[in-house]
């Protein structure tokens, strides 16, 4: 059976690139699922499968009134609800293997937060005029891989097109991997730790391993407390040792090391 690819993209403004990258895609025998997130219309290169109309639908309101409006910044938001709704949709559904886009600080950002609704370890490959420097805002916790274009990502010439077809080996090579894991699963446990409590983090790391426990250990920089809240609600986690809530210190008292006011919930959610 041929990998699913799901390929996001603006179709409106970039359906050549699309269109190309489809083929590639298609020529390495794995098959596509399109969804368009282009508010201005659609493109008659190849066939979109999800409509621009569905993802603004999904996120709460109709393409045409986006398309009278001309709020870019509103569409933008609009379509990446939408784009999260229903890749995490189809997701669900069994659609899909794998997630390729590509695009500037606009299609990146909606692209990106269709690729945060899934979870760690689907592949995620996304083509970005914006790929360098702190990406956080881009790829959240989640496992995202990010390709600089190096050009802009318009039309196709001797450097777009080698930068796309890297892309498409990247996403077609993922899915095609085996990801079972090799050893008897165990019930994950996460922990969270900072430097004075490293000692104590330790003795409960080796007395959990010794009970037949998978231990996790995540720094209180921020950056680990989101990532573990995030495993957690992956559903990757059965139990949070949470020796380290010093993150919602530095939320409180503005300091630099906060994971956000969401610190602690995740745990909670999954009861």
């Amino acid at each position: 059976m041929s990998k699913i690819i799901l390929l996001i993209g603006a179709f409106d403004v970039k359906g050549e690139e699309y269109d190309f990258v489809k083929r590639q895609i298609e020529k390495q025998g794995c098959s596509v699922l399109t969804m368009n997130i282009g508010v201005l219309g659609d493109t008659d290169l190849f066939v979109t499968d999800i409509s621009n109309a569905l993802v603004a639908k999904a996120g709460g309101t109709n393409i045409t009134k986006l398309q009278k409006d001309k709020d870019r910044g509103k569409a933008m938001e609009t379509m990446a609800k939408g784009a999260a709704v229903l890749t995490r949709q189809y997701f669900g559904d069994g659609k899909f293997h794998g997630v390729l886009g590509m695009g500037g600080s606009g299609g990146t950002s909606v692209i990106s937060s269709a690729m945060r609704a899934l979870p760690i370890g689907i592949p995620k490959v996304l083509v970005s005029t914006v790929a360098a420097g702190d990406t956080t805002i881009i790829t959240g916790v989640k496992d995202i891989t990010m390709i600089p274009s190096i050009v802009d990502v318009a039309g196709i010439n001797p450097i777009s097109e080698k930068v796309y077809k890297e892309a498409v080996g990247a996403i077609c090579g993922m899915t095609r991997m085996d990801y079972s894991l090799s050893g008897k699963s165990k019930p994950v446990v996460c922990a969270s730790m900072f430097g004075n409590t490293t000692d104590c983090v330790n003795m409960c790391r080796e007395s959990l391993v010794e009970k037949g426990y998978e231990v996790l250990v995540f720094h209180a920089t921020g950056t680990g407390g989101r990532t573990m809240e995030g495993l957690v609600d992956d559903g990757y986690v059965d139990a949070v040792l949470d020796i380290t809530p010093t993150e919602w210190a530095d939320e409180i008292c503005g300091g630099v090391f906060s994971a956000g006011s969401d610190r602690l919930a995740a745990p909670g959610r999954a009861g």
